[in-house]
């Protein structure tokens, strides 16, 4: 059993727990917070969605003890939320709901977009609910009912909404209340060279800057990987001569800028740490970690080896990531990459049934894209937004992918 101390609903709680208690059953069993309905318990329904930090969290999927001094919101914690108040409105007045089962997790949902897409029209609504399922409804009272809250605010804005936008935005400041709960406890503050000790006097990567040291790939764990068929080829091409976009795939902040969700944090020679952050639907992941690249200049090949760690769900992930140049003429560039990687923790679920290689398949193709706009003098945004993915998307192209090969055709690259 572990101590846990977390903010729910505005209200401290300190526990002691087992480590592999996840936060939706401690949310249930423990605080008898019995709103938070779990249903699938693989992260896919959508219905234990939960604010981790204001941000949705699937909490079956995610553990209690990863969320130490964190702000947790149920759907019990919305009493004075100004947004949530029009939304259950307009669920009620489009019908929105049924059995209500998904309905927390869908609310929750729905507030997050609202506050942070205030342009949504109704394609995006769709994109954004995509990893929230419902049985009953057909979604489109739901749709209909997020629709008019947004038009809500453009006709009569509510001061509270711009509020909660800003919040939303604001750098997070949970490292900054672990750092002063620390000091207060009189125990070392933790710093980018160190890594703190939980309970059990394990060292604890709860933090970026541990699961950024965390550089080297397990040989072991990559052939493992590899017969689990946990790995990846695609291509794309470059409309510009082999040496030009050779030069630029050897540098990793350039390239790092192209590829959506990635930040760098550091990069010395060869090597680079940084985030890169994901989102299925509304369950997002920051992964934060180092990697190394090795080049071969005469063959036109490198590999890019790196691991890293999700703060909040602990997930972690190792690969490698291989590509080399071949000219198609002269003005023309395919980069082809083979990727092998290993993912463990509450998100390896995601690497079945194909959803981790159509995810990526997606970036690789969109990351091609951004290098040609760079190559062509292009300036790609800071404000990139990370890459997201419909889940029912991809649903359907694993499930299409599948019936095509039981017809004998080859499937989509």
């Amino acid at each position: 059993m572990d101590p846990i101390s977390i903010q729910v609903n505005g209200r401290s709680f300190s526990r002691q727990t087992e480590p592999r208690m996840h936060l939706g059953d401690f949310l249930r069993d423990e605080l008898h917070l019995t709103g938070t309905h779990l249903g699938c318990e693989h992260g896919v329904c959508g219905a234990c969605t939960v604010l981790v930090d204001g941000q949705p969290t699937r909490s079956c999927i995610t553990f209690a003890v990863a969320c130490e001094g964190r702000e947790i919101t149920t759907i019990e914690g919305y009493e004075d939320d100004a947004v949530m108040q029009r939304l259950r409105q307009a669920f009620t007045r489009h019908h929105a709901l049924q059995c209500g089962f998904c309905t927390p997790g869908m609310l929750t949902t729905a507030r997050d977009i609202v506050l942070r897409l205030p342009e949504a029209d109704e394609a995006c609504v769709r994109l954004e609910l995509s990893g929230n399922l419902c049985r009953c409804t057909g979604y489109q009272g739901i749709v209909d009912a997020i629709l008019d809250v947004l038009q809500q605010q453009r006709i009569s804005p509510d001061a509270q909404f711009e509020q909660l936008r800003q919040r939303l935005s604001a750098p997070r400041s949970v490292t900054m209340k672990r750092v002063a709960a620390a000091a207060q406890a009189g125990s070392a503050t933790p710093s980018s060279t160190s890594t703190s000790t939980s309970s059990t006097g394990k060292p604890a990567a709860s933090e970026p800057s541990a699961a950024a040291d965390m550089a080297e790939v397990d040989p072991v764990a990559m052939a493992k990987a590899k017969a689990k068929g946990n790995a990846i080829e695609v291509h794309f091409d470059v409309p510009y001569p082999l040496d030009r976009v050779w030069e630029f795939m050897g540098d990793l902040p350039a390239v790092a800028s192209c590829l959506p969700g990635a930040t760098i944090d550091s990069h010395e020679g060869e090597r680079v740490k940084g985030t890169i952050a994901i989102k299925f639907g509304p369950m997002s992941a920051a992964f934060a970690g180092a990697a190394r690249l090795e080049r071969d200049d005469a063959a036109k090949r490198a590999v890019l080896r790196g691991a890293g760690q999700d703060s909040l769900s602990k997930s972690r992930t190792q690969g490698d990531i291989s590509y080399r140049l071949e000219a198609l003429s002269t003005d023309n560039t395919r980069v082809h990459i083979d990727m092998i990687y290993a993912l463990q923790g509450p998100l390896a679920q995601f690497s079945r049934s194909g959803l981790v290689k159509d995810f990526v398949r997606r970036m690789v193709a969109d990351f091609g894209k951004q290098i040609t706009r760079r190559l062509g003098g292009q300036a790609v945004s800071a404000g990139e937004p990370q890459p997201t993915v419909s889940m029912a998307a991809m649903m359907w192209s694993v499930l299409w992918n599948r019936i095509r090969g039981w017809l004998g055709r080859p499937p989509r690259p």
